[in-house]
Parts: structure tokens; sequence; C-alpha cells
């Protein structure tokens, strides 16, 4: 394995564990205790970790833009699951637009058996995975290719989602608040969701559970703008009277 490879794997622990341990992972991976300590030395110096005595302990994932290889890794049964459910909402025919997820990768493999669907996305993944699906029309958004996250944004992609009208829109967040409401690391990807969001008929959010009660650095928009939260596992009652008093569809 690869050194890169092994820093990615580390990260995709912390995510899921939100901790490590030197030694176990020297075990895990097969090489020194000193190499795992020089590994965290760096993911710490690029504010990925917080190194410890012993270890390292993730920090916000919520504020991370983390890479997408990395996040494509984490939580992979969670997305499988939501993806599952937001399949069988998806009819043959739809125009639906996707960002650039993870998880929204996960819901395209699960629909690609739909028919005579219309794709609008800003992830080069996406485009990727269906370079090769003849009866669909496949529209990518344009913009500024961000090569860590694999998605295109800027304002010619905003301005391209804008200019369609689609049935369903599908996005994910990092953080979901009951006062704050949907939220995202970084800004140029929030203005693609919230492009997304104003064009479409139906809002679809993909959230998993580890995603309820946190907040990230930047407003997407109110948990009420959206019309349906698919998530993995079920939410708190709370969260459910929620939804019920603010008119949310939620499918867990």
């Amino acid at each position: 394995m690869l050194a890169i490879e092994r820093r990615r794997e580390i990260i995709a622990r912390l995510t899921s564990d939100g901790k490590v341990i030197v030694t176990e992972l020297a075990k895990d991976f097969g090489v020194t205790e000193e190499t795992i300590r020089r590994d965290l030395e760096k993911l710490d110096k690029e504010g990925l970790a917080s190194k410890t005595y012993g270890g390292a302990i993730s920090k916000n994932a919520s504020a991370l833009d983390l890479p997408y290889n990395v996040r494509e890794s984490v939580n992979v049964d969670e997305k499988q699951r939501i993806a599952d459910k937001i399949a069988a909402l998806i009819e043959d025919g739809e125009r639906i637009s996707v960002d650039s997820s993870s998880t929204a990768l996960y819901v395209i493999k699960r629909i690609k058996n739909k028919k005579n669907l219309t794709i609008i996305t800003n992830s080069v993944k996406i485009l990727i995975e269906l370079a090769d699906k003849q009866d669909w029309t496949v529209l990518s958004t344009g913009g500024v290719l961000k090569r860590g996250a694999m998605s295109l944004t800027g304002s010619s992609a905003e301005k391209m989602i804008h200019s369609y009208h689609v049935d369903t829109a599908i996005c994910s967040c990092k953080g979901l608040d009951m006062t704050l409401g949907i939220t995202d690391s970084n800004e140029s990807d929030s203005l693609i969701k919230q492009a997304m969001i104003a064009s479409a008929e139906r809002r679809i959010l993909a959230v998993d559970g580890e995603k309820f009660d946190k907040k990230s650095f930047v407003k997407v928009c109110d948990a009420s703008d959206v019309d349906v939260i698919v998530t993995d596992s079920e939410p708190s009652e709370k969260w459910i009277a929620f939804c019920r008093e603010n008119d949310i569809g939620i499918v867990y």
C-alpha cells in the first residue's frame, strides 16, 4: 500500500470512528509505529487530524472539505441504504439534478435501471459513471473543476442549473440543524446546492444520521426548504416532530 493510500484509509477511520491508535494502525497496515506517527504528523499539519499521545482524533468532520476519494469510502453502508430509499422515489422519465456528493453517486448507481431519465449534475464522477448510459440524457453543468472534490462549480455552473426546471433535486450536506438549517463546508458547493434546490419541483435531502444536529460553515437553506429528508436510520422523536410540523417528509 502506498503512503497516500494508507493516509486516506486513516482519514476514513478517523471520520467513522473519531479516533485512531498508533499500535493498531501499525498492525493493520503491516508497517512500523514510526511510519504511522509520520502519517499522523502529516495529517495534523494538513488540518485533517489532531495528533495525540498514542494516536490521533478527528477534527470536526462537518467543517472539513475532505477529498472525494476519502468521502466515497466513509459510511458506505449508510449511503447505500439512503440510495435504496431514494431510488424507490424516482420514476421513469424524471428530470433530476444531483450534486457532487459521494451519496449522490450511490443514488445514481441504484437508479440506473430506470428508463428515460434526464440528469443534470456538477459531479465528474457521475458523468463518468453515466458515460455509457444510452437511454438517458446527461447534462453537465460545466464550470471550474475542483480536482480533489471531483466537482464543477462557479458562476457558469450556477447559471446553467438556473436555466432548467427539474422534477427532483437530490442534494446532501455536512450539517442539519433545526435553527440554522442545512449547511455545508464551503461557499462554492453551497451555491450549487442552492441553485439545484431553487430549480426543482421536489427537493430531496440525502443525509446520514451523523449529520443531524450538526452545523457546518456555510448555510445552504432552511430545513423547511426541502420536501423530503432521506436518512439511514430512525431519527430522534424531536426530529420526527420537527419534520411533521414543517411539512417535511422523512424516509428512513
